[in-house]
């Protein structure tokens, strides 16, 4: 009845269908079907383990190879923790009966599980689960882009009722020795990401035999920085076909190719054959370093916003110019849209933000060298927007010292006193501390980054290292100079603040193991206080005949005929034909971070709403890379609210799922001196609370808070992600075609200035 209960389940919400008999299939795809089906069944895994955590109230799965053909099955394996109450207890000799019980677990028990399909758990926030429609939580590793070993899955949504997963995946410099003895480069594009989808066909597969609780249809996907990136790129790829020979080469569960070239995606059930997807329902990105195909001269468009940005080489500076031109062409030949209510904002200046469609261009001045347009004017509200939400949620600031006009620490009877609109006045003026809590630094950012950092030393691009930021020239009260952001800007985490995911030190991978950044083998510019061009190339000849070769090679396809750039570019799969678009997408970034432009999750977001998908950039004001969700936010109240929002939930009636109300901070801190930004000198508040700044002060926080070497220019050298398109034989390759595009097109400019 479990199984059955599980298949009439999947199958009223799969409208895909795929003919996947023998007679359909030749012979040996329809032997290895099921001969893949057979070994990848988890009750025909007699290594199987499971231990019980009392205090989780979990069992968690030991890690077991998802896929028939592994290359490295260290980094291709799955684990899986699941909410005791969805468990009676393992079975241990295949009767079908509970031999070990929670109260009886002592160790790790090799058995599978007996599952409970009938006992409720509510959630945090009052949505009710069951064993059948748990939501499923995919950790996508791969920090910078890298390898993840695969891990036990942590018990950190047990009490939520969610199922989490935690995968392996090869990552960029991998590499393994062939029969000759010769290293073989294997980590590369899209490996990575077909490695996380074929986990998931091997979770999901589990699932419909019974083996596993929790839903086919509900999962959801979420990681930080180069794991938000593949967070965000498997639910935009969700199901698509490009993905499908990559996930047959390592003998993945559910994706087969017929005779005719076409392909079967569905598994055996009881003799009946049942959809297989390798998607997701929604995500959560924090930090998603993606997409590549633009970063560079999106990146370098944000710089060009801060007329007064002092580039580290006039090489740069000349090099971020034009590629800045080259993002405004892109932009405007997108056919981008903004839907006001969908980003909630006005970008008519009708003082609405309900009119309609807006269509998004960049204008550019010549005469000033300034650009325009309602693309930038998009970027500007919605940097406003999550100010004004940052501040409209001050109560739920915890640990936090608040002070009067004088610097004097409130007693906690004023503090008691204080309304919303106090705390308001008070942060815009900087009269606070966040103590200790609301320091962490996170995690690969340019020097780790603890509260604000030191912009001084070689942090280059801020005039006299004097740890000032760029002026402003002219804003009022501010003598052109940037406000000093003390430790309040890039953030750590407020009160009790939590990222959404596990393995969450991304400075690390899942396994601890310590990433690789820059060129093993030659000079990279990624240092922040580099003033030399390329340290690879004698000559510009030299970097552009580079270029053009690597490029060429990209562009002529890899084994299967695809250039891995386009494959890790989610704006082409988002609304593609062959793609099942998730239900909803949010891309956590903090505002300071400069690990890659705002501009990317802000793509991201239109891309995807103008497909119809429930679309979040959400830009966290004093946040570093990788930011903590903050003042009563959580990955588990985004996944219920969605959950409530578009899945039949009969369990809530008509009830919408909310965060919780603060827990007040009953007295006020023990700091002595307040270490806020006094930011009266650059954003304005009306009578109504409303605060507004301008591009121009946008601009100024952004180059000095994100400071890079050579801001989106890495892959001159090969930068942090772009090892990830190299090939069987080298780790590296320039990709960037817009990158080429510009040393082309402006060689008499760009070639005088190189190294210079």
């Amino acid at each position: 009845m479990k199984k059955l209960f599980a298949i009439l389940t999947a199958l009223a919400l799969l409208a895909a269908s795929c003919a996947c008999s023998a007679e359909a299939a030749d012979l040996s795809q329809a032997s290895d079907k099921a001969a893949i089906e057979a070994a990848l069944n988890l009750a025909n895994n007699p290594d199987q383990e499971w231990t019980y955590s009392a205090e989780s109230d979990a069992w968690t799965l030991s890690v077991v190879t998802a896929v028939t053909k592994p290359v490295i099955e260290s980094e291709e394996g799955v684990s899986v923790c699941v909410p005791g109450a969805y468990v009676t207890g393992i079975d241990t000799d295949g009767d079908g009966a509970a031999d070990v019980t929670a109260e009886s677990a002592a160790g790790a028990v090799k058995g599978g599980l007996v599952i409970d399909y009938e006992t409720e758990v509510t959630s945090t926030h009052g949505q009710v689960y069951t064993a059948a429609t748990a939501p499923v939580i995919l950790n996508t590793g791969a920090a910078g882009y890298g390898n993840s070993t695969s891990t036990a899955a942590a018990a950190t949504y047990a009490a939520e009722g969610y199922v989490n997963v935690s995968c392996g995946n090869r990552g960029k410099q991998d590499s393994t020795t062939d029969e000759n003895g010769n290293t073989v480069y294997t980590g590369d594009a899209p490996a990575c990401l077909a490695d996380q989808k074929a986990a998931a066909r091997y979770v999901k597969y589990n699932i419909l035999l019974g083996n596993l609780p929790g839903s086919v249809d509900y999962w959801v996907s979420t990681g930080g920085s180069g794991g938000g990136a593949h967070a965000v790129m498997f639910a935009a790829t969700s199901n698509n076909p490009d993905f499908y020979d990559y996930q047959i080469e390592v003998g993945a569960v559910g994706v087969y190719r017929n005779a005719d070239g076409s392909y079967c995606t569905t598994v055996t059930i009881d003799g009946e054959e049942v959809e297989l997807s390798d998607g997701a329902w929604g995500c959560v990105g924090y930090s998603p370093i993606t997409s590549l195909y633009e970063a560079d001269m999106a990146m370098a468009f944000e710089y060009t916003l801060d007329a007064d940005y002092s580039f580290n080489t006039d090489f740069q500076k000349a090099l971020a110019a034009c590629l800045s031109r080259e993002y405004m062409d892109y932009v405007n030949a997108q056919g981008w849209t903004a839907n006001e209510s969908d980003f909630e904002v006005d970008l008519d200046g009708d003082g609405e933000w309900n009119t309609g469609v807006v269509p998004l261009t960049i204008e550019y001045d010549e005469a000033t060298d300034t650009y325009s347009g309602s693309y930038v004017d998009l970027y500007l509200a919605n940097f406003i927007a999550n100010l004004q939400d940052y501040v409209d949620n001050l109560a739920y600031a915890e640990g936090w010292t608040w002070f009067d006009e004088d610097g004097n620490a409130l007693s906690d009877e004023d503090f008691a006193a204080m309304t919303a609109a106090d705390k308001a006045q008070a942060f815009i003026e900087g009269r606070y501390d966040k103590g200790s809590s609301g320091r962490g630094g996170h995690g690969m950012g340019p020097s780790g980054m603890n509260g604000m950092a030191d912009f001084g030393g070689n942090r280059g691009g801020f005039p006299g290292g004097n740890g000032k930021m760029p002026g402003f020239g002219g804003f009022p009260g501010n003598d052109g100079e940037m406000p000093d952001f003390g430790n309040g800007m890039p953030g750590g985490m407020d009160g009790d603040g939590q990222r959404g995911f596990d393995n969450a030190d991304i400075a690390e991978n899942s396994s601890g193991d310590e990433l690789d950044v820059g060129t093993p083998d030659a000079g990279t510019t990624q240092a922040a206080g580099s003033a030399t061009d390329s340290r690879n190339y004698a000559s510009y000849d030299d970097m552009l005949a580079a270029y053009e070769a690597d490029i060429a090679e990209l562009e002529a396809g890899d084994a299967y005929g695809n250039n891995p750039v386009d494959l890790y570019n989610p704006l082409n799969y988002i609304g593609a034909e062959g793609t099942e678009d998730p239900a909803w997408m949010v891309m956590l970034c903090g505002a300071a971070e400069g690990d890659i432009s705002m501009l990317n999750s802000l793509n991201l977001a239109i891309a995807a709403s103008m497909g119809g998908i429930d679309a979040t950039a959400e830009w966290q004001w004093d946040g570093g890379h990788v930011p903590s969700e903050i003042f009563g936010a959580s990955l588990a109240l985004r996944v219920d609210e969605m959950y409530g929002q578009y899945a039949e939930n009969p369990a809530l009636n008509g009830e919408e799922i909310a965060k919780s109300d603060a827990d007040l901070q009953t007295g006020n801190g023990a700091a002595e001196s307040p270490s806020g930004t006094d930011l009266t000198g650059w954003v304005c508040v009306d009578d109504d609370g409303n605060l507004s700044f301008s591009l121009e002060a946008l601009a100024a926080y952004r180059t000095a808070a994100a400071s890079k070497a050579s801001p989106g220019f890495d892959v001159i050298d090969y930068g942090q992600e772009d090892y990830v398109f190299g090939d069987s034989d080298t780790d590296a390759r320039h990709w960037s075609t817009w990158v080429l595009k510009a040393l082309e097109d402006n060689r008499e400019t760009l070639e005088a200035l190189f190294n210079q």
